[in-house]
């Protein structure tokens, strides 16, 4: 995505690509073809916009945070598929960890110890690839990959990452916003095939000119994809917070300078740190699967054929006719963290409809975001009357309006939907000065859609009684 001075879109484009599940609870992607595809969308936006790369300002990145990949720095070449945040198969290496080493992990990270974190993934890679024991190995997260290839790849691109991915590893200290020898030890890391930690607002480096923008423009700004949104959605202030909806769901409330570490089962994790400024520090609340449900519907039900598909069909009928839906294919995140818990659909009767189905997703998707914001005002203390939204779902007006009906508060959602980028461009434009201060930038903020609440407060508490009971069906199953 491009934008202009005021914020405007001048230039997008996308494409999917694809997800490879090799066995059960392993998710894949092909980071060489992220990267062929990230050079795809570079040339088309720009064409689009009618520009060329030495027109633009800067450059932002953004990624799915957890998501590790291993690549040789002489042949260019990914050593294995990247392995995916909702991935697995790193549960039995976590299970080992001595209560002791869990305790440091914990304390020293703030995150839970839980497979969706890299450390683990960067582990079964050393365990199970030999390549990636070479000296020529280089481990990132997405960000990473995609910068050393923006900046010259084999050439001499420029291995490094921003505090905030780095703080979903399992391998930094919170406190220092480096890496922890006593971490890279647990986990059989070496320190120097990691990438240098940076803020998420500076110069990290130029463009090769024989990449896909064709000359040198400053790459400055990284994000993990959540942070990023919170930058996107202005919430530079401690107590402000943000829920995005993608393949997963994602609550981050803004606790300012203090490391809050939460009793109700979220994480602490850094928000953003712009330049020299001091790092501002996050509880979040993770959910594994929103919008890969909706997906579920369409590539393995054939529920549906399109996304598009779902608000139509869940509104052709007035309810779920207690129909409640729990997918839990990769485990449940927070509050729960049971990576145990498998998908469940319960309260099926013959009457029960594909419509019905539909809608339960929609449901389950605005339920679990509830799970974790009861827990962000457990640990905050705060009350909350507002939810600013951004992401894919929010274009789904009913699922909005079911969101602001189960917990009984206002969504409001930003004339620009993809406040991901726009963070990641928020963040490279005040490094280099495109935009002079946060309250500049704050001050471009509107909002487009606002859903209030039209259910009372027995039906919330109703209806949500019943989800806790479906989750408990996942929790138990074994049983």
């Amino acid at each position: 995505m491009i934008f202009d001075h005021e914020a405007n879109v001048v230039g997008q484009h996308q494409v999917e690509h694809r997800q490879i599940m090799p066995e059960a609870g392993w998710v894949e992607h092909d980071a060489s073809e992220i990267w062929e595809r990230t050079q795809e969308v570079i040339v088309a936006a720009l064409k689009q916009a009618d520009i060329l790369g030495s027109d633009l300002a800067a450059i932002g990145i953004t990624n799915q945070r957890e998501t590790t990949v291993a690549w040789d720095v002489t042949t260019g070449l990914p050593i294995y598929n990247a392995i995916v945040w909702q991935d697995t198969r790193t549960t039995e290496i976590l299970a080992t960890l001595c209560e002791q080493e869990q305790a440091t992990i914990r304390f020293k990270t703030g995150l839970t110890i839980a497979p969706y974190f890299s450390g683990s993934k960067m582990k079964w890679l050393l365990d199970n690839v030999p390549e990636t024991r070479s000296s020529n190995a280089r481990f990132g997260t997405i960000d990473s990959w995609l910068l050393w290839n923006l900046t010259g790849g084999v050439r001499g691109g420029v291995h490094a990452t921003d505090v905030t991915n780095a703080s979903r590893t399992l391998l930094m200290n919170l406190e220092t916003l480096d890496w922890d020898d006593e971490l890279l030890n647990i986990f059989g890391i070496a320190r120097s095939s990691l990438p240098a930690i940076k803020s998420s607002s500076q110069i990290f480096g130029l463009t090769d000119p024989h990449g896909p923008f064709g000359t040198s423009v400053p790459i400055a700004g990284i994000l993990g994809d959540q942070q990023a949104a919170m930058v996107g959605q202005v919430c530079f202030e401690r107590g402000e917070s943000k829920t995005t909806y993608g393949t997963g769901n994602f609550a981050l409330l803004n606790t300012g300078t203090e490391i809050v570490r939460s009793k109700n089962g979220l994480l602490t994790t850094v928000c953003f740190k712009f330049g020299d400024e001091a790092a501002r520090y996050a509880l979040e609340g993770s959910v594994a699967v929103t919008g890969s449900a909706i997906q579920w519907l369409r590539d393995q039900l054939g529920v549906i054929s399109h996304a598009s598909e779902t608000e139509n069909l869940a509104s052709s009928v007035a309810d779920t006719a207690g129909v409640y839906f729990v997918p839990a294919f990769s485990g449940l995140f927070a509050p729960y963290w049971r990576g145990d818990a498998r998908g469940a659909i319960v309260g099926l009767t013959r009457a029960a409809t594909k419509a019905h189905l539909a809608r339960a997703a929609l449901e389950a998707i605005c339920y679990q975001t509830r799970d974790v914001m009861d827990a962000m005002v457990a640990d905050s203390g705060v009350p909350m009357s507002e939810m600013r939204v951004d992401g894919g779902i929010t274009a789904n007006s009913l699922c909005m309006q079911m969101q602001a009906d189960i917990m009984g508060v206002e969504i409001s959602k930003p004339l620009i939907a993809e406040t991901t980028a726009l963070g990641a461009a928020y963040a490279a434009g005040l490094a280099i000065g495109f935009w002079s201060s946060q309250d500049e930038v704050r001050r471009q903020w509107r909002q487009s859609r606002r859903w209030s609440p039209h259910s009372s407060l027995e039906q919330r508490e109703s209806g949500y009684r019943q989800w806790k009971k479906a989750v408990d069906r996942t929790l138990n199953w074994i049983d």
